[in-house]
Order: structure tokens, then C-alpha cells, then sequence
């Protein structure tokens, strides 16, 4: 049975898989890899990501937007300059992304990640696309903020989903999807009990290539081409098929993201 799969989320363009683009794109046929979508990160990732976008129009779909951990003091200036190559429309953009809080790494600037957010949600509203979420020690700040904006019509998926299920089902409440990646393939990360009792109609699947590899490939360089070991796995704890994984996960990212 033929099937195929969509990478919801991959910085495909980042320098190590640039250096083997015949490789890795090579590879991504072979898994039956349609789509790969593109989140950005900042200002100096936008040539990268249009480059690849160039070389491989037809598979790679950009999105736009900063990334938190890229929010500093001149955060306004730089939002600026995102929000110009968004609506210039000159790529066809799936969503706005990567946007999001996290509070991992760098607590500094915690206001102005959530003024860049709320900024940035207000353009997917605007342009009714949706919106890709990036959290990290912040996801019940995220889904609060989210709720704010329940009357917009304002949808997207939280990306990289590591939540309890109570975490899950006030997403799905939400109308929003849930991004799955290598992180289920992982023994103690614990997802994969939270993952088996979601229903498929409300995941997407991603890699976030060149990060979080999945198992067997776990600590090598990731691409997107293992977004198929990552549908193998929610097959396994499921009790489904690979093939009904794919046609789930796939409709669910084209219903999102628009994109056929």
C-alpha cells in the first residue's frame, strides 16, 4: 500500500544539511516524503530557507516568523522586518513560525517574548494562516495565551509536544494540533504513554531537523527523511498500521497548513 508523509517542521536549511543536500533530499523520496515545511528562526536564517525553498520549490513550503529564543532588546526592529517579507507574499508561506516562549535558556527578556508573540499571532489572524508554537518550561503560558484569541478563529499546532495528557486535551479544545518528532522514539520521555491515548486526528507529525533525532539514528544528524521512523513508532504504541498513520497524520498537516 503506497502512502505519504509530511514533515510538519525541519530547518532543512540549516548548514549541515546543506552540505549534503543530494544525500539527505535523496533519502526523503525514498520515505515517501511530500512536503517539508520550513519554520524560520530570524533575521539571518530568511536567505538560507529561501535558497532551499528555490532549489526544491514543489516539496519545501517556508513559513515566517522569530523564533523566542531570537526575541532581544531591539526585538520591535526586527519583527518589523519579518512582518515585511510575510506580507510581501513573495514566498507562499504556510504558516507563522517559529514563534513561541521559552523559557529554557534565557529568562532576560520574558515580556518582550510575549509582546513578539501576541504580535505575531495577531498577522496569522490577519492573514488566516496558522501558526506553529514553539515552547519550552512555558506551554501552560502559551495555551493561556492562546485562549485569548479563541473567538479569532486563530488556529496551529504546538510544536515539538511534550505535555501531560491534561496539557493535550486543553489543545485540542483549543482546535489546535499537536507536533510529534524523534521525542517519542526516546525510552524516558514518557510520550509516548501521553501520545497513545490522543486520538491520530489530532497530531502532525515532524523531525525538527537537524535536532532531536530519532531512535535508531539517535545522536547523529537528523533530517527529514526519519519523520518515518517517528510514524512507525505512534503505529507501534497504537496498534496501527504505518499506512494509517501516514493518511491521518498527512490529511491533518494539509487541513492545517493548506498545502496539497
Amino acid at each position: 500500500m503506497s502512502y505519504t508523509l509530511i514533515d510538519t517542521h525541519a530547518h532543512a536549511y540549516d548548514p549541515d544539511l546543506t552540505a549534503i543536500y543530494g544525500e539527505w533530499t535523496e533519502r526523503a523520496s525514498n520515505n515517501q516524503l511530500s512536503k517539508i515545511l520550513l519554520p524560520n528562526i530570524d533575521i539571518e536564517s530568511i536567505a538560507q530557507m529561501y535558497e532551499l525553498v528555490d532549489k526544491d520549490p514543489t516539496r519545501c513550503i517556508p513559513m515566517m516568523g522569530l523564533h523566542p529564543c531570537s526575541v532581544k532588546a531591539n526585538y520591535e526592529d526586527v519583527l518589523s522586518q519579518i512582518k515585511g517579507e510575510l506580507y510581501s507574499k513573495k514566498y507562499p508561506f504556510c504558516a507563522v513560525g517559529e514563534i513561541g516562549l521559552d523559557y529554557h535558556w534565557d529568562t532576560t527578556f520574558i515580556e518582550e517574548q510575549k509582546r513578539a508573540f501576541k504580535m505575531q499571532i495577531e498577522w496569522a489572524i490577519d492573514l488566516n494562516i496558522p501558526i506553529a508554537v514553539h515552547t519550552r518550561k512555558s506551554l501552560d503560558e502559551a495555551i493561556h495565551i492562546i485562549k485569548t484569541y479563541r473567538t479569532q478563529k486563530l488556529k496551529g499546532v504546538i510544536h515539538c509536544f511534550g505535555g501531560s495528557l491534561q496539557q493535550a486535551n486543553q489543545i485540542i479544545d483549543l482546535g489546535f494540533y499537536m507536533g510529534i518528532g524523534g521525542v517519542i522514539t526516546y525510552k524516558n520521555a514518557g510520550l509516548a504513554e501521553v501520545v497513545k491515548d490522543i486520538d491520530l486526528k489530532h497530531l502532525v507529525l515532524e523531525t525538527d531537523a537537524p535536532y532531536l533525532t530519532p531512535v535508531p539514528h539517535r545522536g547523529k544528524l537528523n533530517e527529514p527523511s526519519y519523520v518515518k521512523y517517528v510514524a512507525e513508532k505512534i503505529a507501534e504504541i497504537k496498534g496501527l498500521s504505518l499506512e494509517e498513520v501516514a493518511a491521518q497524520t498527512t490529511e491533518n498537516a494539509r487541513n492545517l497548513f493548506s498545502i496539497y
